[in-house]
């Protein structure tokens, strides 16, 4: 198989997500799961994952929509098409698994993954990060990962666009 063929198959269906779930329960493999816009992919989106991929045998990353970031982050948004998003995420040799969700937050795509550890950079609070319900229930972990100062997106836009920044920002 060529390496372009393996990257696009991380890129996976809900349904194909479901079956690959359920080999990887079945070979007894601690599930790791974060989610994120990723638009322009920068040193703390990395930070993040690598640390959701030190916490399990398998990263499934959820990664909003283009239609899903245009409603969180306004029509100028995302900079990167979800295809783009999704095979940069899919080329990165750590992360097993992306799906695409369209709804605001991946509340529903954590109830299909139930995954064992959940995964945030540091602007959130583990209280405040969505699915920690439904992993507490089943006795697993979510981590805040300190958030790396410097590092966003949003900053990134801004510069390009010649704005001046707000102040701290938040890791898209």
């Amino acid at each position: 198989m060529k390496e372009l063929d393996l990257i696009q198959a991380k890129i996976m269906s809900w349904e194909a997500l479901e079956r690959k779930l359920h080999l990887w329960r079945f070979k007894g493999h601690t599930l790791s799961f974060t989610n994120g816009c990723y638009d322009l992919l920068h040193p703390g989106h990395i930070n993040t994952l690598a640390t959701a991929a030190d916490e399990g045998d398998r990263l499934i990353v959820g990664l909003n929509s283009d239609a899903s970031v245009a409603r969180l982050k306004g029509t100028q948004r995302p900079v990167t098409n979800e295809y783009s998003r999704c095979l940069l995420m899919a080329s990165i040799a750590f992360v097993d698994a992306v799906v695409v969700f369209d709804t605001d937050t991946p509340y529903e795509l954590i109830k299909i993954v139930q995954p064992d550890v959940l995964v945030k950079g540091g602007d959130w609070k583990e209280e405040q990060i969505v699915g920690n319900d439904i992993v507490g229930a089943r006795g697993g972990r979510v981590l805040s990962v300190p958030y790396l100062e410097g590092y966003s997106s949003s900053a990134i836009v801004d510069k390009i666009a010649g704005k001046q920044p707000s102040g701290p920002r938040q890791s898209d």
